[in-house]
């Protein structure tokens, strides 16, 4: 960047490369509304005023102009598209920044898959922040691909392929000073350390803070957020897929708090991001919910930049980014423009030509990572008890519930009872053919027959396959593995929809508007099979995940998170 060429557009002494003129510019600094000229030189906003001259000149006409919106925290491996695919879908919708943690990714393939996310980033009509995936393994009761150390992870800061620490998902680590988990986060001391605490409150709530973690995003009451802000942290409020904590935490937004509160996606599949859209959809709905739009908007900008120390965008201000968003209606909040670095790269919800970037191939080590020992396999529970411990997966939570219900046993064995809304689930060691798997029972997902499977597992990422008898349950495992990763649904031996994900098992490397077909299938498929759910998948992924309460099945067995250990299936 030439600062003296900068400083001389801004005096007003040189042409700008672009101006933007006549446009309502939103300023989230003061929450005033002015009508001005935006020039711009080498992608900064150079100056705001009435009478500078450019290059290239657009008149917008009245429209409203604001900062380009910013994901606080997403993995952009939900999207089951490489990062060139994921700015395809968001971009369009003023999506300008995104803060990502590529623990999927690096949970299966360790610091090669971190690497890849941040090579994949590079030249993107959008700029992708990358933080050091934390928790990788999340926990020790999983087996996963890799093993990140502190060591490992200042080695990715010290080469400028990471900004801050992750989401830190270990918070009984925390709380009881785990010597590994605190040297992760003194190897990121002066930067942001993002945090995963949910539930966590009072006491083991303060220890966890003092060591430094600055943000939260499990949120699911207003209440726990309250609480969480109270003691000084910034809130990620969460509005995913199977994760729907934007309408609980709403009417929490006041004029005191506001200003440390954001918004992010964690986890999207193509279809919400395409049809519903990412942090827009958010802003529209809290303005919708009745919070000032000016307010919105800057919980959607200047707030996450301030959590992050990202002063280079944000805001319309010269000096920074020009990543710009025009919209015609604040109320209505749909993008008309964006710009990115300056650069027009969508309009009216689509990409333009010029910001197509072809993703890069995929690495020998990201491939073939499905790897089973086929002959350990087995699905048979034997019936040792009477009344069992059930996963209660929840409507649009993460979360879940305990159950202990009374087992239905034929010949000896503990077996699904769809009747009951009662499935087996197992997850199956993937990455070392090692031939562990944990087995258990699940409600709420809803299949009335047939089975589901796929190697996208939070966050270990080992097969994982929910189904109402062992026949179909093993026909959706083997065509999984015959792709070499990816979702499947199967009934008795036929499978029924199936979508390869060859990027380590989490990502196609297609078109998202063609994986997005391919999902929407599987989704059609699930519900064929009677599964009420929005997505059953994106809900089964989550059902593996041991630092999310009560009850998740890794392949090491059924762990009650509150308790952070492995307890027995059978109760008696």
């Amino acid at each position: 960047m030439d600062k003296q060429k900068l400083l001389a557009v801004a005096r007003g002494d040189e042409p700008a490369d672009l101006v933007l003129r006549g446009g309502r510019v939103v300023n989230v600094f003061s929450g005033e509304v002015e009508t001005a000229t935006i020039a711009i030189v080498d992608g900064l906003i150079a100056g705001i005023g009435d009478d500078y001259a450019g290059h290239d000149a657009l008149d917008l006409h009245g429209a409203f102009v604001t900062p380009g919106l910013i994901d606080a925290h997403v993995h952009i491996e939900s999207s089951l598209c490489t990062p060139a695919q994921f700015a395809q879908a968001v971009v369009p919708h003023g999506v300008t920044t995104v803060v990502i943690d590529p623990h999927e990714i690096a949970n299966v393939v360790g610091m090669a898959g971190l690497r890849f996310m941040a090579q994949s980033s590079v030249g993107l009509p959008l700029s992708v922040v990358v933080m050091a995936s934390s928790c990788v393994p999340a926990t020790h009761m999983e087996t996963n691909g890799a093993t990140l150390a502190a060591t490992e992870l200042a080695r990715l800061l010290d080469e400028g392929t990471v900004y801050g620490l992750a989401e830190v998902m270990n918070f009984p680590g925390v709380v009881n000073g785990d010597p590994a988990v605190l040297a992760k986060l003194t190897a990121f001391a002066g930067r942001p350390r993002d945090g995963h605490a949910p539930a966590l409150s009072g006491k083991q709530l303060n220890a966890y803070i003092a060591s430094g973690i600055g943000s939260e995003h499990e949120c699911t009451t207003v209440a726990e957020a309250r609480e969480k802000l109270a003691r000084g942290l910034y809130i990620l409020i969460r509005e995913a897929t199977n994760a729907h904590n934007l309408h609980a935490l709403l009417p929490m937004i006041d004029a005191y708090n506001s200003r440390r509160l954001c918004f992010c996606t964690d986890d999207r599949i193509p279809s919400d991001l395409i049809d519903q859209g990412s942090i827009d959809y958010m802003v529209r709905e809290a303005i919708r919910f009745g919070i000032p739009p000016i307010t919105a908007l800057r919980m959607a900008t200047l707030n996450t930049t301030e959590w992050f120390g990202l002063h280079d965008r944000g805001a319309i201000s010269p000096g920074r980014r020009a990543d710009l968003m025009v919209c015609d209606d604040l109320e209505t909040f749909r993008p008309r423009l964006v710009f990115a670095g300056g650069r027009l790269v969508a309009e009216e919800g689509v990409m333009r030509g010029a910001a197509e970037v072809a993703a890069l191939p995929t690495p020998p080590t990201l491939s073939a990572t499905v790897n089973l020992r086929w002959e350990a396999i087995d699905l048979r529970i034997p019936a040792t008890g009477r009344r069992l411990r059930v996963i209660g997966s929840l409507p649009n939570q993460l979360v879940t519930e305990e159950r202990i219900l009374p087992a239905t046993v034929h010949a000896g064995l503990a077996v699904a009872d769809p009747a009951r809304d009662l499935l087996k689930m197992a997850v199956i060691e993937r990455h070392r053919a090692s031939g562990a798997q944990g087995l258990g029972f699940i409600q709420g997902i809803g299949l009335q027959r047939g089975a589901m499977a796929g190697t996208v597992a939070h966050d270990h990422h080992n097969l994982v396959v929910i189904g109402a008898d062992d026949a179909s349950m093993l026909a959706a495992v083997r065509a999984v593995a015959a792709m070499g990763g990816g979702l499947a649904v199967a009934e008795g031996n036929e499978v029924r929809a199936a979508l390869p994900l060859p990027v380590a098992g989490l990502m196609s490397d297609r078109p998202i508007a063609e994986v997005r077909r391919g999902y929407d299938a599987l989704i059609a498929a699930a519900h064929a099979l009677g599964s009420p759910l929005h997505d059953p998948f994106m809900a089964m992924s989550f059902m593996a995940l041991e630092v999310i309460p009560k009850l998740k099945l890794t392949d090491q067995g059924l762990v009650d998170v509150a308790q952070f250990a492995i307890v027995p299936l059978f109760v008696d």
